[in-house]
């Protein structure tokens, strides 16, 4: 199924993975994942060229890896491993291509398992350049742990669901269970999180991230409400976060209203 047959689908038709259930109830939100999937998409020739890259070790990359044990922490046996962004990029495999962006933050990608999954389905993917640092890394390992063992959803595959209900995109990539995992590491590795990802640790201290269950219940209702009451909460603490992340990297200026910076 082409990406572009796939906008026609609407809310209430049958989901095209055949499962049975409405396409709301089902992929919606996940697309990517259903066109990967859809009538061997990724060939196993293309699975072959990302899974054959080399594997590099940049920053603390294998390090954090290698102390994590996945089996005990998600019960999932699974190993990382680690492919130079550049040369993932340039496969240009259905989106491969390196953009920044909240998932490309400081050099980093969640590579989606249906691209690998063929190939090397012991192994989850991650992208990362020469110069990505602890914070990123320990953003991206978070992903890995929020999809095992959180709210299961791949990161880098809820611009649907954001675009449809008009929601930030990152509060629906950014759940409870992923603030959950993004906390433990950074205390495991002993991190300063850039200033995005110490927000994300704010809110996930106040709860108000959005629940991965709810994301994946597709109440446009209940997730507007939820996202709404999130930037109510920014704006509402917008001195003290400024006064928090002013000294961290990726601080882009004031984001208090009246400042010259963010509202």
């Amino acid at each position: 199924m082409k990406r572009s047959d796939m906008r026609k689908i609407g809310r209430n038709d049958p989901c095209p993975c055949g499962s049975g259930k409405k396409f709301k109830k089902c992929h919606m939100g996940r697309e990517e994942e259903l066109a990967l999937d859809s009538l061997g998409e990724v060939s196993e020739a293309m699975s072959a060229m990302i899974t054959s890259l080399p594997e590099v070790n940049y920053g603390r990359a294998r390090e954090m890896a290698d102390a994590l044990n996945l089996e005990e922490l998600t019960g999932t046996v699974i190993g990382i491993k680690f492919v130079d962004l550049k040369a993932y990029s340039d496969l240009n495999i259905f989106g491969s291509g390196y953009r920044k962006g909240p998932e490309a933050r400081g050099g980093g990608i969640f590579i989606n398992i249906y691209k690998t999954m063929k190939t090397d389905p012991d192994h989850i993917y991650l992208a990362i350049s020469p110069d990505i640092g602890d914070s990123a890394l320990v953003h991206q390992l978070a992903h890995v742990l929020d999809y095992l063992e959180g709210s299961r959803l791949m990161p880098g595959t809820m611009q649907p669901l954001s675009l449809e209900l008009g929601i930030p995109v990152e509060h629906l990539e950014h759940t409870e269970e992923f603030g959950r995992w993004l906390v433990y590491l950074k205390e495991k590795f002993e991190v300063q999180l850039d200033a995005d990802d110490t927000i994300v640790a704010y809110l996930y201290d106040n709860g108000m991230l959005i629940k991965g269950r709810e994301i994946k219940g597709k109440n446009g209702f209940i997730l507007k409400t939820k996202s709404d009451n999130i930037l109510k909460f920014l704006s509402n603490n917008s001195r003290d976060i400024d006064e928090m992340i002013r000294h961290l990297p990726g601080y882009v200026g004031s984001r208090v209203a009246g400042d010259g910076g963010e509202a």
